[in-house]
């Protein structure tokens, strides 16, 4: 897959921080003419250690029909960034491929619930402060040998929608806030090499075809990215039957390629229909029993003060299976 720039190379690297080499630009997706299927639900496996972050699964394309790449814990190609998912679009006929990327905030991925934090607008599962990744113990699955102090319990809703693409017959009727126009905008990394890993495994396995999982694939998620055995490694559970959003319209897969200009624009000619919510902040002291919060989740997790006292505690003991 080719990669085209959306800012000038010195204005990247001017404004990330990044020597020449280091930076990198959005992809071209792919398009083609049958509708992904519906997403897996699974249990996130544990974060391997402080700093990684939450890539969600998502249904990829190759030789003639759709596979499964596992969500996997990534660390950022530098501190401060954020994943926006890529995901799938129907336009003019065929279903584009939006390639995801890291940036300083999240931006519109269709609406898609990819569960864990991403419930179709920005990201509720933490936030980047002075350095420092703050962790929602309400989405994200923190083991008792993992020391993270920074952590906070933010409760976030659970959405019930497992559809996997936006726009069309079955889809997603989203569309990109000002906000996250804006993101788009912005400087952006490319996925870093375990991302790219991760799909290419993916693509190699059989057991990850959704012609032969069904969409229940036995490897839904890692803890590793490119471990598809052994610990850390959970299958799909009670994935929703497949409906009629998997026909086929058209007469077959088009190779169409889309450009990130053009997928900017398509999101900009859209209407800006949802609303920008605030951000939770964290507790001062987490707590597992904790039953109700106050503070309501948010869109982006831009960077904010902690709380004086937060950065040191120690973990919460208990152990936490989120699922999709």
């Amino acid at each position: 897959m080719r990669y085209r720039s959306l800012l000038p190379a010195a204005t990247l690297a001017a404004v990330l921080g990044l020597a020449p080499a280091a930076w990198a630009q959005i992809g071209i997706g792919v398009s083609i003419t049958v509708a992904p299927p519906a997403l897996p639900v699974y249990v996130q496996p544990p974060v391997p250690a402080v700093g990684y972050l939450w890539v969600p699964g998502y249904w990829a394309w190759a030789d003639g029909g759709y596979y499964w790449v596992p969500g996997t814990w990534v660390e950022p190609p530098q501190p401060g960034l954020l994943w926006t998912p890529g995901y799938w679009g129907w336009e003019n006929g065929v279903y584009f491929w939006h390639v995801g990327y890291w940036g300083a905030h999240v931006g519109f991925y269709g609406g898609v619930h990819y569960g864990f934090g991403y419930n179709g607008v920005g990201y509720l599962g933490g936030y980047w402060s002075h350095g420092a990744f703050f962790y929602n113990r309400a989405v994200n699955r923190i083991p008792v040998g993992v020391h993270i102090a920074n952590v906070y319990r933010q409760p976030v809703p659970a959405v019930n929608v497992h559809i996997s693409f936006n726009g069309g017959v079955g889809g997603i009727q989203a569309h990109a806030t000002a906000a996250e126009l804006a993101a788009a905008r912005g400087p952006h990394l490319m996925p870093v090499a375990a991302q790219r890993r991760e799909e290419q495994l993916a693509g190699r396995n059989p057991a990850l075809r959704f012609a032969n999982n069904h969409g229940r694939p036995t490897i839904a998620a890692t803890a590793h990215a490119g471990r598809f055995s052994g610990a850390g490694v959970v299958g799909a559970r009670g994935a929703p039957a497949i409906r009629a959003n998997i026909a086929h319209h058209g007469a077959g897969p088009g190779l169409v390629r889309r450009s990130a200009e053009q997928s900017r624009a398509r999101q900009e000619g859209g209407p800006q229909g949802r609303n920008v919510q605030e951000r939770a902040q964290p507790e001062h002291a987490p707590d597992e029993r904790a039953q109700q919060q106050h503070a309501r989740p948010g869109q982006h997790a831009a960077p904010a003060r902690s709380p004086a006292g937060r950065e040191g505690r120690a973990p919460e003991r208990k152990d936490q299976q989120p699922q999709r």
